[in-house]
């Protein structure tokens, strides 16, 4: 069985010294046949509706509104791809995958968009990391689980495996005490879990650092 790894508070993981200093929609795709081809090394956003990956995605870009935000569930109904280049001269992709669990959609509509999702984690030859967000206050609920386990099971045997990343979305709305403990409480096998909140800077800094990592940017680098 694999080891669990604790929650890390954002201050102690090492910033990266690459950054995005470009960053440009760049596709959608409402179904598997409008995917762009696969040309560069992408790292998803993947979460339950109104989690805060639009704006998430804007913070990781410097972009204000690239990425559509709405207060309204369910507001992403398709996959958006974001052209991005970092300091060090490379280009890759940031993948905003619609999110799931929204109860108002029809059913025929909910499962349209499970197969895409489900296609696109599972067959994307380019795709290296994955950032799962869940609300801080909520913690991993059975549809989270069970995309965790879908990605550790079902992935093409052709790429190299994917890296999940556990994403606590808005930890500005716990007081400072609360935080490592509601991190804490978090938990999933082998999973590495980090807090983010758009208010606080540091914690995108350390989420950039570490999705780097898991994409094998830093490798690449070198």
């Amino acid at each position: 069985m694999t080891q669990e790894k604790p929650a890390q508070p954002a201050s102690n993981v090492r910033p990266s010294a690459s950054r995005i200093v470009n960053a440009e929609f760049s596709a959608a795709a409402k179904g598997a046949v409008e995917l762009p081809p696969p040309t560069q090394i992408e790292i998803a956003f993947a979460g339950r509706s109104n989690v805060g990956k639009s704006s998430l995605l804007n913070k990781l870009m410097n972009r204000r509104n690239l990425a559509r935000t709405s207060s309204t569930p369910g507001c992403t109904r398709q996959i958006n791809f974001f052209s991005v280049r970092i300091s060090s001269g490379m280009n890759l992709t940031l993948v905003d995958l619609p999110g799931y669990g929204y109860a108002k959609r029809s059913k025929d509509e909910r499962k349209l968009w499970a197969e895409l999702i489900d296609r696109y984690l599972l067959d994307r030859p380019t795709l290296r990391a994955v950032a799962l967000l869940v609300d801080v206050r909520r913690g991993l609920e059975p549809d989270d689980l069970g995309l965790i386990e879908m990605l550790e099971t079902g992935s093409a045997q052709a790429r190299p495996a994917v890296k999940t990343l556990i994403v606590a979305t808005k930890l500005d709305k716990l007081r400072a005490g609360e935080r490592a403990r509601a991190l804490a409480k978090i938990k999933a096998p082998g999973a590495t879990v980090l807090g983010f909140s758009t208010e606080l800077p540091e914690t995108a800094l350390a989420l950039w650092a570490t999705l780097e990592r898991r994409a094998g940017l830093a490798a690449q680098e070198a």
